[in-house]
């Protein structure tokens, strides 16, 4: 069992919550009350930002003390919306939130992952018709070797799993938001996930 924070109670948020404590982990979900995010963080030992990518890195570099020594798993694209809603480009073109939030938080172990599908696909991977992949960036190995274990926890598979390297493969993961809104205009909200097939 791990004390898990998920910042962000929304579609992604909730998901991710109620999938850990299905999966035996002690999780506290954090609203937009003041405080919420900085008690539920000083208390975990990984910290989940789900998060509106947009406003995430100002959310959590005011964090900096709570989330000295923490685990930090990015799951938000940072993007701007376009008028139907759908991400239309990268806030950050030439880096990524990954990246920010590493800079902004020195003492903090940033790893990126689960950002490069639909959010249903995070907890039901195998729901998928063929294998898709999830993907990690971070610095730290002992970190990522953490997040690895709780991804399979949510049902993803140890050869369904891609370590990039270090945080500024996140770019590239972040990069693949610009296939969603394609994707989804030609063929519906229906979940999917970038694959690597080898």
């Amino acid at each position: 069992m791990t004390t898990i924070a998920v910042l962000g109670n929304g579609r992604v948020g909730g998901n991710l919550a109620a999938a850990l404590i299905r999966a035996g982990h002690e999780v506290t979900v954090a609203d937009r009350e003041p405080g919420a995010a900085a008690d539920a963080a000083r208390t975990a030992r990984i910290v989940i930002n789900a998060t509106p990518g947009a406003g995430s890195l100002e959310r959590l570099a005011a964090l900096r003390d709570e989330l000295h020594g923490r685990i930090l798993v990015d799951v938000s694209n940072a993007t701007t919306d376009g008028p139907d809603g759908l991400p239309a480009d990268l806030i950050h073109p030439g880096s990524s939130l990954a990246e920010k939030l590493q800079e902004a938080l020195p003492e903090t172990h940033v790893v990126k992952t689960l950002n490069t599908m639909l959010f249903p696909v995070m907890t039901a991977p195998a729901t998928l018709t063929q294998p898709p992949t999830v993907f990690l960036s971070g610095e730290f190995p002992p970190a990522k070797e953490a997040v690895r274990e709780l991804l399979t926890d949510l049902g993803w598979r140890k050869e369904w799993i891609t370590d990039l390297g270090g945080i500024r493969t996140a770019r590239a993961a972040e990069a693949a938001i610009l296939f969603v809104p394609h994707v989804i205009r030609a063929s519906g909200f229906t979940p999917f996930a970038i694959s690597i097939a080898r």
